[in-house]
């Protein structure tokens, strides 16, 4: 089933979810519309390939015109308007970055898959559960309900100091009026009265600045908590959602958002010192004794000037944490001498800083890690900051060139440094600016999450075990010590994690039986509690009896998918984890010839399948291939490998034994769609062929001795054609060919 039909199923508390993350960047309209040519286009590569993202854009549009097209025959004028409009937009904000198309578009599918995995889980996660907490959501929208309380106050306390401004005005020409007067004709009573009226004019105007400073006061203190407390913690809790994102789980939204209320807060807090700035010149030209504007204004400027310092320091932020494009899903792992891209923004969007802000980067800056390697980085590392970097108009910039170079110094320590020791270093990129606007002048400076430094992409699987632990147990986002003593991860953590793995990496999370299999592997119990792991036993223990640790196993597992069976993992045909003993539970009941297909356990990379079938006796057999790994299924799809497969058997003519992928979906209904070419019939060689040949095909065949229950290892892939295999089987009996199978030369 395709992907968003899937996704249309679900229930609505999942939908809800969908429809946070598209907007104007991608409509749902045309994810519905284009559902199916959308999920045939490889976005990830074109996310890192500015050609191919060109390209695709370019496509994403003509097929736009193509539905145009069609709705305009059903003359369905509001889609009609609606897709002119989405057209229209589309092609104006990615017509510069078509590369942002697909990040969009790859990040919403991917977001889809992961949520169709968790609306397979039986419960949430306790990751996602604390991310997606009602409380924070009450938070956010008070937090912006607060914003806009303080931004209403200042513009009243404007009108007020325009009020208090004109007032003193009057004051000041009926004031000056009076004393530009003869002596004479100040003893008169109407003078006397006017002294009066002056009197009381002073009164108010003293009233009004004492109100006025009070209003401010009152402004500043709140302006003060929110910055202080409510927005720290959205802006904190922002930053844990991106960890999270970057370790597959669900994509970091909320950005905008607070970008909307560090911007409305700015400007706030700018009108209030320009208002503070007016007092202090209203005060210049009229002033009187227990004038509250000198005794007030300077603490109020100075708490005004320490918010905006605190607000531009605070909303300097990575938006996008450092990633190699070669390896997208495995962010903040950086091999030397290979550009990564990572990306900063500002979330205090200001024309006046368009252009002016220069952000430089640098790596490891004033920290001493653990570590003799030493780096720097090479390429553009001065870029400024932008509003039309971004298709969202917000102020950022984007390096794209940056490469990690190791000193050549310390060169000659890393053949003295195992591969976890390298693996578990962590280091920081810096980025620092300075902003010189109204009269003040601001440092900024913040740090990418820690990153691993490789020199060998062999490293790359342990480096993101690294990265995957320690974002899932840091309270410290720049702990560079993390590794000096690892803390434990929750089990219940570890098991929503690996399921991230998968949803994210090949499209398809785990399901609940799933992961119990994997907790079995980690915790060597068949039943087990919510305890805790130690990294030890993730990434550097052996697993009981084999030579590789549970990460490389399931790190085999992951580029085995990738590489050999998406399409099959996608689409659930793979059971993948279960054990031997659940596999029979599961296959001793089923109708002979059912099968269903899992990861080796003791083969690294391997995937094989089991079968149930009866003997005479009734008694119920199981039979397991020899794991099948990257090598051999280069050589032939595993699709094919099902439809093709054939059993050698004591006197009975070869077969496939395989029927019913389990429960009891016949074979090629279930894989039928996935085969990469009809099998060949069988004929004689002729010498009508092309030069006298006859097309060869790979035929994977085992023999079953009848002697025994338990399965032989099965033979190697055997070149054999169509036509010679039909030759053997009219010239020889079945047992010569099984003896031929079992002779020392064959490949059993």
């Amino acid at each position: 089933m395709a992907q968003w039909n899937q996704v249309q199923q679900l229930e609505i508390k999942f939908l809800e979810q969908v429809d946070q993350f598209y907007d104007d960047n991608f409509p749902m309209e045309i994810r519905h519309l284009l559902a199916q040519w959308i999920e045939n286009q490889d976005w990830e590569a074109a996310s890192n390939n500015e050609s191919m993202a060109t390209i695709l854009l370019q496509n994403l549009l003509i097929q736009l015109d193509d539905q145009l097209g069609r709705v305009s025959k059903e003359k369905n004028l509001l889609l009609i308007h609606n897709l002119k409009r989405i057209r229209k937009v589309l092609q104006g904000k990615f017509h510069g970055n078509p590369m942002h198309v697909a990040v969009v578009i790859s990040n919403c599918l991917r977001e889809e898959r992961r949520i169709l995995a968790a609306a397979n889980m039986p419960v949430q996660g306790p990751l996602e559960k604390a991310l997606q907490s009602s409380s924070v959501s009450e938070r956010q929208r008070s937090v912006e309900h607060k914003v806009a309380a303080i931004k209403n106050s200042v513009q009243i306390t404007e009108q007020d100091t325009k009020y208090l401004e004109d007032l003193q005005d009057e004051f000041d020409y009926r004031y000056k009026t009076i004393q530009m007067m003869d002596q004479g004709d100040k003893n008169n009573a109407l003078v006397s009265q006017e002294v009066l009226t002056l009197q009381e004019m002073l009164n108010s105007l003293d009233f009004k600045r004492k109100e006025v400073l009070s209003k401010l006061t009152q402004i500043v203190s709140e302006t003060d908590l929110l910055v202080s407390s409510m927005l720290a913690e959205e802006l904190q809790d922002w930053k844990r959602r991106q960890q999270v994102a970057c370790i597959g789980g669900p994509l970091h939204s909320g950005l905008d958002q607070l970008q909307n209320c560090f911007t409305l807060l700015a400007e706030s807090l700018f009108q209030l010192k320009r208002q503070l700035e007016k007092l202090e010149e209203q005060s210049s030209k009229v002033t009187y004794e227990g004038d509250p504007i000198p005794v007030q204004r300077p603490h109020l400027l100075e708490r005004v000037t320490f918010l905006i310092y605190s607000l531009f320091k605070s909303s300097f932020v990575v938006e996008r944490q450092p990633c190699m494009p070669t390896h997208p899903q495995r962010p903040m792992v950086l091999k030397t001498l290979i550009q990564f891209t990572v990306k900063l923004r500002l979330l205090i969007k200001l024309p006046e800083l368009n252009y002016q802000v220069k952000v430089k980067a640098s790596i490891d800056k004033n920290v001493s890690t653990l570590s003799n390697r030493r780096f720097v980085l090479c390429g553009t590392h001065v870029k400024a900051m932008s509003i039309e970097e971004s298709s969202n108009g917000s102020l950022s910039v984007e390096f794209r060139h940056l490469q990690p170079k190791e000193m050549k110094s310390t060169a000659g320590s890393k053949g003295n440094e195992g591969c976890h020791m390298v693996t578990e270093e962590l280091h920081s990129i810096t980025f620092e600016a300075q902003i010189c606007l109204y009269g003040l002048t601001i440092d900024l400076e913040t740090s990418s999450l820690p990153v691993v430094m490789i020199s060998n992409v062999s490293q790359l699987p342990n480096a993101w075990a690294s990265i995957i632990w320690y974002n899932v147990s840091a309270s410290d986002s720049q702990n560079l010590v993390f590794f000096n003593n690892p803390p434990p991860a929750t089990l219940s953590q570890l098991l929503e994690v690996m399921s991230w793995q998968f949803s994210s990496y090949v499209g398809r999370g785990l399901n609940s039986e799933q992961l119990s299999m994997l907790a079995e592997k980690l915790t060597a119990q068949s039943s087990y509690s919510d305890g805790h792991l130690t990294w030890s036993k993730f990434c550097k223990e052996h697993l009981p009896g084999k030579p590789f640790t549970f990460w490389t196993w399931l790190e085999a597992i992951l580029d085995l998918i990738k590489k050999h069976i998406l399409p099959l993992w996608i689409d659930g045909c793979v059971m993948g984890f279960v054990s031997k003993e659940k596999e029979r539970l599961l296959l001793k009941d089923k109708m002979p010839g059912t099968f269903l297909l899992r990861f080796s356990e003791s083969h690294l990379g391997g995937i094989t399948f089991t079968w149930v079938d009866h003997a005479e006796s009734g008694e119920v057999r199981f039979h397991s291939v020899e794991p099948y790994n990257k090598g051999r299924l280069s050589a032939l799809p595993f699709a094919d490998i099902l439809r093709d497969y054939k059993v050698i058997m004591a006197e009975n003519v070869p077969e496939n034994p395989l029927k019913y992928l389990y429960p009891d979906i016949p074979k090629d209904k279930a894989f039928g769609k996935h085969y990469s070419s009809q099998p060949c019939e069988v004929s004689r060689p002729t010498e009508k062929g092309d030069k006298g040949y006859v097309p060869s095909v790979f035929i994977p065949i085992s023999t079953i001795r009848s002697d025994s229950t338990e399965p032989q290892s099965p033979s190697d892939l055997l070149p054999m054609s169509p036509s010679v295999y039909a030759v053997l089987r009219e010239n020889l009996s079945p047992t010569t060919i099984e003896t031929a199978m079992k002779s020392p030369y064959s490949a059993e």
